[in-house]
């Protein structure tokens, strides 16, 4: 069995994503893991069809998938972050990850994916690779 029951797929090559990804060193129970490993691709489809490019937050007991904006603020309050932190992760998702993705030379702008989904069977059912693939609480110490 897994040992995260929550995995966090974010792109490992956006700064400021993995910036952002660090906020699981506040959560014990939160892998992580990049967008483009084959588990997490083949998770994202399976929930998907196609694999949005987002930040995405999966919660296994709560049966939800958390998707670009909401994924970040859902995170940020998970990290015991303050409420206002929370809001301006929500606030500014899209504006924060264009400059970022400019600034990078990613070339690759997110999705416009930004809710809170109910967890395909599907996907539930490729989950325990995507957990057991993610890394713990510091994921620049795993890289």
């Amino acid at each position: 069995m897994a040992r995260f029951s929550s995995v966090l797929i974010y792109d490992g090559e956006c700064p400021y994503c993995s910036v952002a990804a660090k906020a699981l060193e506040q959560v014990d129970d939160i892998g992580a893991i990049s967008w483009y490993d084959e588990s997490a691709q083949s998770f994202l489809t399976a929930q998907f069809d196609e694999p949005p490019f987002a930040m995405v937050l999966v919660d296994r007991p709560a049966q939800q998938v958390f998707a670009g904006r909401a994924a970040a603020e859902e995170l940020a309050g998970r990290a015991g972050l303050p409420d206002l932190v929370g809001s301006l992760v929500r606030e500014n998702y899209e504006r924060i990850a264009h400059v970022v993705g400019l600034a990078s030379g990613r070339g690759k702008e997110p999705d416009d994916v930004h809710e809170q989904y109910a967890l395909t069977d599907d996907a539930q059912d490729r989950f325990e690779t995507l957990a057991r693939n993610a890394v713990g609480r510091d994921i620049r110490a795993d890289a």
